[in-house]
């Protein structure tokens, strides 16, 4: 049994990163929503209570049953969690004079604690907090402290219970992943033994399981996380699976054709089906981004559901299609619904929520848990082609997201002529590799220019790289001037219809990677 570690969501923008550092300790954890945990049983190593938007003397405040884990694991608690502890159990929290948001300095540490080895004495650390722990209970112990906050860090005698003011999962906390990996080393007893190789048995066999004699149809499209998803379903159930690429007209210049070529080396039955007319006339009009994700979704939805009847006709009779394989991974969930606690959708994703109930198919997911990052990891585990496995995110419903507006045939071939100049570009430059995702965007603006004698009143094109781990955070990309130059020219001089190229240095958060 895989141990792990169940992170509560209590509602914090931190949440993510917190698994992000547990995952980087090569330990598996878990997130879930503070008002639905799951069952503790053995698997489970410790529990860490993440920070909230609340404070614990709201009406509203979040709530949850700590009698099945204090005393019994190792129980951190990060900011809100550490006064929710130090609250309901005799202390008292307090609202402070000024809100402590931002770098600190820890003035006293208690580095014999365990929590708190090889953590130095001056430890600059990061602050989010309005409400601060005024008085603990004779039965806790302060091991750590700043000029300001004298409950920096504590522990209640006789338990694995800490509760930590500061967050130590942003990199601002520079000694953070130290005290995480104390937490889970030192306290926990965890065995870092959550790995790629690790993954790659324990899904094939869980898929075996799970899946059985069953046929199962994949959408394929190029990307990381599908031909991951597809590589592993292979090894589990070989010809039983049945990989479907749809060209829906928003597909970078010349993809489709690329993306089926590439996968014959790799033994996957693959199909290719040509939907363009299909999903223009489905979008036509149509300027609301959740409308395109949900129309694009819904075609993509149809298209399989046609492909998987006609793929049963084709299997012995009695044998039909009864699975939909899918590339979904974990910032895909999190940024789609509610579910790790009370944090606001984002956006939707094609692939999440479930299929509607005239698609009598099951849905199987075998990289839900992942990040992007453990993606690739994995799929060089299955030594999988290394210009596949580099190749950048692409979002599932294409350029539909990056034509602001409604779509048109004309619309997607400008865009797809820029973006193509804009990514030929940075693999002749040798930027593509440090660049985590890059694309151009269709703005719904146009602008006056001048070329030779003429006036003209055309399209712009915004050009988009981040750099990232996950994309749950990403920063611009530093590129060259003489480098965006000659991208830029070369776009207004052989793409007709767009007249100004500019250049997104906006970062993640605040603003999302796609601006759709």
């Amino acid at each position: 049994m895989q141990e792990k570690i169940i992170i509560l969501d209590f509602g914090s923008q931190y949440t993510q990163l917190i698994a992000r550092r547990v995952r980087e300790l090569s330990v598996y954890c878990e997130i879930h929503p503070y008002n639905n945990p799951p069952k503790i049983d053995s698997s489970v190593k410790g529990v860490i209570l993440s920070g909230s938007p609340f404070s614990v003397h709201q009406e509203d405040a979040p709530v949850f049953d700590y009698s099945t884990i204090y005393k019994h694991l190792p129980l951190l608690g990060v900011c809100y969690g550490a006064q929710y502890l130090a609250q309901h159990l005799g202390g008292e929290v307090k609202a402070s004079n000024v809100r402590e948001y931002g770098r600190a300095n820890l003035q006293f540490v208690d580095d014999s604690n365990l929590l708190l080895k090889n953590i130095s004495p001056n430890s600059q650390v990061w602050m989010s907090h309005g409400d601060t722990i005024s008085m603990v209970p004779d039965n806790f112990k302060i091991i750590a402290s700043t000029d300001h906050v004298k409950v920096a860090a504590y522990q209640i005698n006789d338990t694995q219970t800490y509760g930590i003011q500061f967050h130590p999962e942003v990199t601002h906390s520079i000694e953070g992943k130290t005290v995480i990996e104390n937490f889970l080393i030192g306290i926990c007893g965890c065995q870092q033994d959550w790995t790629a190789d690790i993954f790659v048995e324990t899904s094939i066999k869980n898929l075996r399981e799970q899946l059985g004699d069953d046929h199962v149809i994949l959408a394929l499209s190029g990307g990381v996380d599908s031909s991951v998803a597809a590589i592993l379903l292979h090894h589990a159930i070989g010809k039983h699976l049945h990989c479907i690429f749809v060209d829906n007209g928003l597909l970078r210049k010349g993809e489709f054709e690329q993306v089926l070529d590439s996968y014959k080396h790799m033994g996957l039955n693959i199909k290719g089906i040509d939907a363009k007319t299909k999903f223009y006339k489905q979008l036509e009009g149509v300027k609301d981004p959740e409308r395109k994700r949900k129309i694009i979704g819904g075609g993509f939805i149809e298209v399989f559901d046609d492909a998987a009847h006609e793929i049963s006709k084709e299997l012995p009779e009695g044998v039909e299609v009864k699975w939909l394989g899918q590339g979904t991974i974990y910032p895909d969930v999190i940024e789609s619904i509610s579910v790790n606690g009370p944090s606001a959708t984002i956006k939707s994703h094609h692939n999440v929520g479930g299929l509607p109930d005239f698609m009598k198919l099951k849905v199987v997911e075998p990289l839900r848990s992942l990040f992007k990052d453990e993606v690739r990891r994995v799929g060089k585990a299955l030594e999988m082609d290394p210009i596949i496995l580099g190749r950048h995110p692409f979002p599932g419903p294409g350029l539909g997201i990056r034509i602001l507006g409604d779509v048109t045939a004309d619309k997607v071939r400008i865009l797809q002529e820029a973006d193509a100049i804009f990514i030929r570009n940075l693999r002749d430059a040798g930027w593509y590799d440090q660049v985590w995702q890059a694309g151009a965007i269709f703005l719904p603006v146009q602008s006056v220019g001048v070329m030779g004698d003429e006036r003209t009143y055309e399209h712009v094109i915004c050009l988009r790289a981040v750099g990232s781990m996950d994309g749950m955070t990403a920063d611009w990309i530093h590129l060259p001037y003489d480098l965006l130059s000659k991208i830029s020219n070369e776009i207004i001089n052989h793409v007709k219809g767009i007249n100004r190229v500019v250049y997104d240095i906006s970062s993640k958060p605040p603003a999302t990677i796609e601006w759709e």
